[in-house]
């Protein structure tokens, strides 16, 4: 887990490079091997491989097949996942993205690319309308109740959360599942004419195939997960090299460990398990429009 991008010498830390890392070590550790017989099969020091387990450096194919060999990695699919996964990361750390353009976004850079690159997500918010799914004039309303910022700023951020929302229409889609609890849309933080069109903006998105929407009502009682919204990020199969992100009140968390993001997959469909359908979820979106 780590709530930054850490950096050493000329390296950078990246969150698919530690996600990698820690899945070759769960295999090293399995096979009964140490970095000293990984360096061996590489032909390397033992100082490069400790970097490459931490994330610190991009792995090479021949790399990781020579350490899938060495750890007697024989499924395809673990092996094409971690190819998919340090493929991903060596793109992400040489390109330069739409988002390096706009310094609203902060510290959520390095979330945007990632979701840029994602081939799923499923998004669990209690209190928010997830972003990928905010209207502009939503937008513009919870950036005025948290910031007294520029409204130049504020511009520029909402055309950038508008550039994010391209990648549930390009010719490779994202495949979004989220699950909103009630209460993110019963205190939308604006007035009622935004309201509307925040929630018609819902239900008419919910009909593209690439997303699944769900409500988690209030008649579902106290549920686990309402005190933090989350995502967990799926770069090529899902729950094959997973990443889980939170954003809390006053940081951000990547979750990078195989078990912990497997307990959130598990925690996020308990989550949709207890919400409504997917019809039910837009009937409940009409029923609170007419209420507004």
């Amino acid at each position: 887990m780590t709530a930054s991008q850490p950096m050493q010498g000329n390296s950078t830390s990246s969150v698919l490079g530690r996600r990698l890392g820690a899945e070759l070590v769960k295999l090293r550790t399995a096979a009964g091997l140490t970095q000293t017989h990984a360096a061996k099969a590489l032909t390397a020091s033992t100082t490069k491989v400790a970097k490459m387990e931490r994330g610190w450096v991009p792995m090479r194919d021949p790399d990781l097949r020579a350490l899938c060999e060495l750890y007697e990695v024989r499924d395809l699919r673990v092996i094409r996942g971690l190819l998919d996964l340090a493929r991903i990361d060596r793109e992400r750390r040489k390109a330069k993205g739409w988002w390096d353009d706009y310094a609203t976004l902060g510290d959520m850079q390095e979330y945007v690319s990632l979701e840029n690159a994602a081939t799923a997500i499923k998004a669990w918010q209690p209190s928010f309308i997830p972003g990928l799914l905010q209207t502009p004039d939503y937008v513009r309303a919870s950036r005025k109740a948290q910031t007294a910022g520029d409204p130049a700023e504020d511009e520029e951020f909402v055309a950038a959360r508008l550039t994010r929302q391209q990648r549930l229409v390009d010719d490779s889609p994202l495949t979004l599942r989220a699950v909103i609890y009630e209460s993110a849309l019963r205190n939308l933080p604006a007035d009622a004419a935004t309201a509307r069109g925040q929630i018609d903006h819902l239900a008419k998105v919910a009909e593209q195939p690439n997303v699944t929407l769900l409500i988690h009502p209030f008649s579902t009682g106290p549920q686990v997960g309402l005190n933090g919204s989350f995502n967990v990020m799926s770069f090529a199969e899902p729950g094959a090299m997973d990443v889980v992100y939170l954003e809390l009140p006053l940081s951000r968390l990547w979750i990078e460990g195989g078990e912990d993001t497997a307990a959130y997959n598990e925690l996020f469909e308990a989550i949709a398990a207890r919400s409504l359908s997917k019809d039910e979820s837009v009937s409940h979106l009409h029923h609170l429009r007419k209420e507004l």
